[in-house]
């Protein structure tokens, strides 16, 4: 339901927000960016199929509300931080960009949180990962809205050693993202009794011949085979395993696997692999509702991932706000956008209802799901079993074990 201004107003006098005065609604135009890979290793995994979701929810919005002028642009940051920071800052100082949202790359997105906190403008992300920033990293401009490397590992660990996958060997993306998921997995596993078989770092990006990180892997005796990658890198090592025939008596567990890797890869490659997604389109009438509107703007056979869907989420939520603070004082200061957008409840087609804690960390279900056999599959897109729900509440690292600066003990 779209939160009115009252609501809005109501809930930000409620979280103690100041009030300033600002011109009247409708006196510019709120702008987006979807700032992505559009053309290198993750585009499959955000790249235009985020653009598309930003642009469904953008459409929707401005159908409903004409008096209020949303634009969308996009930008390729090339896997880059420096390249993401110049075109941050060009939109933010140039082209009156209000919100940056996907991101789908953690160097970048780390390397945003000071530019966006600087000029006060907001920061959503979907698409990168690092539990860091809504850790060391959090900041009053920004939300993490769909995953993060603790809530995925903390969902594929649980299941995955109380079933008996109690040595893990790690096959790691050696930059930020990469390096957070698996310590994540190693505290958790620690802690859920399993150990830590052994680990190897790739350079990211670029590698694509992983033969002896997982012989290596095979090697080490491991019963469970983490892949702390995505994108294009993940498919290449559940190839490659199979090609290898490494794959006998081991767990694959795919730690930032989704949809997407299954339509690259196919079922016959991807069958028994096990990935956390928090958004699966087949997954109730509200998903399947959400697929319905957003199938005609996508490529046949292209299925959205939870990152996709995270980014039509955020951007609903932050236009919700938008509508209730009046685009003006929405326009104003990020900071306040984004203490408004905390202050009310989050509800879409993608997660269902929700909500953004102090630390900037959006809260919804999780699930682990197991990609099914060709045979299993009934009509196409139908891609996984369901292993284990994490309700919402459980699904994210506690508030105070992240060392949030923003959050006081």
């Amino acid at each position: 339901m779209p939160a009115s201004r009252r609501a809005v107003l109501g809930a930000a006098i409620a979280a103690g927000l100041p009030l300033r005065p600002a011109a009247a609604q409708g006196s510019g135009v709120v702008r987006i960016g979807v700032l992505t890979d559009l053309s290198g290793n993750y585009r499959d995994v955000t790249g235009p199929t985020s653009v598309a979701c930003a642009q469904l929810a953008v459409d929707e919005f401005t159908a409903a509300n004409p008096e209020i002028k949303v634009e969308l642009i996009s930008g390729d940051h090339l896997n880059k931080p420096d390249v993401a920071a110049g075109i941050a800052r060009q939109w933010f100082d140039r082209d009156g960009v209000d919100v940056i949202t996907d991101i789908g790359n953690s160097a970048a997105a780390i390397a945003l949180t000071t530019i966006a906190q600087e000029k006060d403008r907001i920061q959503l992300d979907s698409a990168a990962g690092s539990s860091e920033l809504t850790g060391k990293y959090c900041s009053p401009n920004l939300i993490h809205w769909t995953y993060d490397t603790w809530n995925l590992a903390h969902t594929m660990v649980k299941a995955l050693v109380a079933g008996g996958g109690d040595s893990w060997y790690f096959i790691t993306a050696d930059y930020a993202f990469g390096h957070a998921i698996q310590n994540d997995t190693t505290k958790l596993l620690a802690a859920a009794g399993g150990r830590v078989a052994g680990s190897s770092a790739y350079p990211f990006p670029g590698t694509t011949d992983f033969s002896s990180y997982l012989l290596a892997a095979k090697a080490s005796g491991a019963n469970v085979l983490s892949f702390a990658n995505a994108g294009d890198d993940l498919i290449n090592c559940v190839k490659q395993t199979r090609e290898f025939g490494l794959e006998s008596g081991l767990i694959m567990a795919a730690m930032v696997g989704n949809v997407t890797a299954v339509t690259g890869a196919g079922l016959e490659t991807m069958q028994d692999v096990n990935l956390a997604e928090c958004f699966y389109w087949d997954q109730n009438d509200r998903t399947r509702a959400f697929m319905a509107r957003v199938r005609p703007r996508l490529p046949k056979g292209v299925y959205p991932n939870e990152v996709h869907a995270g980014v039509y989420s955020a951007v609903t939520h932050y236009l919700k706000t938008v509508k209730g603070l009046g685009a003006a004082k929405a326009k104003a200061s990020g900071r306040y956008a984004v203490a408004a957008m905390k202050a009310i409840p989050t509800d879409d087609d993608c997660f269902g209802a929700g909500s953004i804690r102090a630390d900037g960390r959006t809260i919804h279900p999780c699930y682990l799901f197991r990609v099914k056999s060709p045979a299993a599959s009934r009509y196409p897109g139908d891609f996984f079993i369901t292993l284990a729900t994490i309700p919402a509440q459980d699904a994210f690292r506690p508030i105070g074990e992240g060392g949030c600066p923003m959050i006081r003990a």
